[in-house]
């Protein structure tokens, strides 16, 4: 405990990751000011988060040293939400149709549609869950990290989770899209149909989500071989389990309509250049 109450004297990589996107944001509310519904709102927020990291950096004391630790995960909550406001009001066409060519192209066929071979209530149900799961997945490896005390392993991970959700913010303001259930609803045969809470599950993330471009790239395929890397930093045997995860959940995103095969593809490939290119990163930024 006693790494947690020291000051942290300078910035930390993940602090200087966060400003400078911060910073980009409002040079980007700044530029489409008129467009942006609540800009002075939103630039109010962005120069007032980035006042607690300033503050959680050069003031002692163990609230602001765990405020230090966990706030990039909160954060990007945040910054998530940010974007169903940014994007229907910087963008004005998306990019499902092109996305669904490509998906159509590498398989001939549309797979939301195709997969409606093998669908049944209770894989729904479970795939579902798994997806619902996603943010508590990555929260938990997190706190397995705090848990063991190993306040380094912490802050890496927090540094390469924030970086992976930020990125792919940048990606759904680059290519606005929505997904196959909005865009492919027509073409399907049949609903998606749980058993008992697959209904309560996807209109709760609905409602929390509001109307987000969030497609490309796959931010639950992407986030998902993140926290399983991170889990497999702690042990075999929660690797295993998160190996597991990940594998369902990469399906469910497909399965579920929320994804076309491309934003998956898209979104481990990001992933996976996260994960051997920010050791180097954060050294420098360290």
């Amino acid at each position: 405990m006693a790494e947690i109450l020291k000051p942290a004297e300078r910035f930390w990589a993940v602090d200087k990751i966060i400003l400078g996107y911060f910073a980009l944001m409002c040079v980007l509310i700044a530029s489409y000011w008129r467009a942006v519904p609540g800009a002075a709102e939103l630039l109010g927020l962005h120069i007032a988060g980035a006042a607690f990291v300033v503050l959680a950096v050069k003031w002692p004391g163990w609230p602001s040293r765990i405020f230090h630790h966990w706030y990039p995960l909160l954060y990007v909550a945040f910054c998530y939400r940010e974007m169903s406001i940014l994007i229907p009001a910087i963008r004005r066409t998306d990019a499902d149709q092109a996305l669904a060519k490509l998906d159509y192209a590498l398989w001939h066929a549309n797979p939301t549609v195709w997969l409606e071979r093998i669908q049944a209530p209770p894989l729904t149900e479970f795939l579902q869950i798994v997806y619902s799961f996603f943010i508590p997945a990555v929260l938990f490896v997190a706190l397995r990290f705090w848990m063991r005390k190993d306040y380094a392993g912490f802050r890496y991970y927090a540094f390469l989770i924030a970086t992976g959700f930020l990125v792919s913010y940048i990606g759904y303001l680059i290519v606005p899209a929505r997904g196959p259930r909005f865009l492919l609803k027509d073409l399907q045969h049949v609903p998606l149909r749980g058993l008992w809470l697959f209904g309560l599950l996807q209109s709760t993330l609905d409602e929390l989500e509001h109307v987000t471009y969030d497609c490309f790239p796959s931010g639950h395929t992407e986030l998902a071989i993140l926290a399983c890397w991170g889990s497999r930093q702690i042990s075999r045997g929660f690797g295993r389990l998160y190996v597991a995860y990940t594998v369902c959940m990469v399906f469910a995103t497909v399965y579920l309509r929320y994804h076309y095969t491309v934003d998956v593809a898209a979104g481990a490939f990001l992933a996976l250049v996260l994960i051997f290119t920010m050791p180097a990163l954060y050294r420098k930024l360290s």
